[in-house]
C-alpha cells in the first residue's frame, strides 16, 4: 500500500512509527514551522522531527489545497489522519480513503478537545475510534473502537499517551484489514453525537462555587496543559493536581492551610492541592509552595 500520513503533535507520534515499521510511509503531512515564543527561531513541529530522524519524506503545507497536484500524482491508497490541524478539503476525499484516529469513542465528542471535554464531564470511559473521514467534522463511518476507563483523578498528559499508543495498535489493526479488503465501517449513530470544542480562556478558570468533584475533575482534565487558574491578591495561581476531602466546605474559594498541607473550599467540600504555581514560577508540590507564599 501507499500510505500518506498526517500529524504533528506528540499524540500522532506511536502511530507514524508504527504505521511505518509495519507497513512503510510514503509521504508525511505535518503543520509548518512556527515561530518561538521570542521569535528567534522556528519551531518544527514534533511529527516533523520524527520524520527527520526516519528520513521520510515531509512536506508542510500552509494550506492543504496548495499541495492538491502532488497528492494526486502520488496515486496514494490510503491517507491515515492523527491530530493534522487542517480539515481536510473534500477534494482530496476523493483521491483515495481517509482514516482517522481519534480520540473518543465516537459518536460522543467529536471536535477539537475530546480528551478533555471527556475529562471535564466526568464520563467514565473514554477511547479511541478509527474512522472514515466524510466532509462533516468526525461523521464518518467507525471501522474499530477500543475504550479506556477514566476517573476524576485521570490527567489530560497520562490520558493522552495512554490513548496514542492505543490508536497506534488499533490503526496498525485497522490498515491490515483494509490491505486484506476484510474490513467495515459502521455508520455512527448520529442522534447521540457531542461536540468537543476547543479549550478557551474561560474553560481555563477555576469556579471554587460548583461540586468538589468537577472542580477536580477539570484541574486535571487540564494538566499539564494549559492549566487551571485562579485569582489570590491579584496573584495568578494555577493547580495542577488535587484531591478530594471528606470535610465540609465553608464559602467556595476559602483557603485553609493545616499542617503545612492546602485547602480549599469548593461548594460543597474542600479540594486539597497538592501541586501549585505561581505565574512566572515552576511548579511546586503544596508544601514546598506554602514555604514560600502567604496565604491571608
Amino acid at each position: 500500500m501507499k500510505i500518506a500520513f498526517m500529524g504533528t503533535p506528540t499524540f500522532a507520534i506511536p502511530a507514524l512509527k508504527k504505521i511505518d515499521q509495519t507497513f512503510k510511509i510514503d509521504t508525511i503531512y505535518t503543520q509548518p514551522p512556527r515561530k518561538s515564543k521570542r521569535g528567534m527561531k522556528e519551531l518544527i513541529s514534533p511529527v516533523n522531527e520524527i520524520s527527520n530522524q526516519l528520513k521520510l519524506d515531509v512536506r508542510t503545507p500552509y494550506n492543504l489545497i496548495d499541495d492538491l497536484d502532488f497528492f494526486k500524482s502520488k496515486s496514494f491508497n490510503l491517507a491515515v489522519v492523527a491530530a493534522y490541524g487542517q480539515i481536510i478539503p473534500e477534494i482530496f476525499l476523493k483521491e483515495c480513503l481517509f482514516i482517522n484516529i481519534h480520540a473518543s469513542m465516537l459518536p460522543r465528542w467529536r471536535g477539537a478537545a475530546p480528551i478533555q471535554r471527556s475529562l471535564m464531564n466526568k464520563d467514565k470511559s473514554t477511547g479511541i475510534s478509527i474512522m472514515k473521514i466524510e466532509k462533516e467534522l468526525d461523521s464518518g463511518p467507525v471501522l474499530l473502537t477500543q475504550g479506556l476507563p477514566l476517573t476524576i483523578y485521570s490527567k489530560h498528559g497520562d490520558i493522552e499517551n495512554k490513548l496514542s499508543k492505543i490508536g497506534s495498535e488499533l490503526v496498525v489493526k485497522a490498515i491490515k484489514k483494509i490491505n486484506d479488503n476484510n474490513y467495515k465501517f459502521v455508520e455512527q449513530n448520529h442522534n447521540l453525537k457531542t461536540y468537543a470544542k476547543k479549550i478557551s480562556k474561560e474553560d481555563e478558570e477555576i469556579i471554587w462555587n460548583l461540586e468538589a468533584e468537577t472542580i477536580i475533575a477539570k484541574i486535571h482534565a487540564l494538566s499539564p496543559n494549559p492549566g487551571s487558574y485562579f485569582y489570590y491578591n491579584h496573584d495568578k495561581l494555577k493547580i495542577f493536581e488535587c484531591k478530594l476531602t471528606e470535610k465540609k466546605s465553608d464559602k467556595p474559594g476559602c483557603v485553609h492551610i493545616k499542617n503545612e498541607r492546602l485547602f480549599i473550599a469548593c461548594k460543597d467540600k474542600y479540594v486539597e492541592v497538592l501541586e501549585i504555581q505561581k505565574s512566572g514560577k515552576n511548579r511546586q508540590k503544596a508544601k514546598e509552595f506554602l514555604k514560600g507564599y502567604k496565604f491571608y
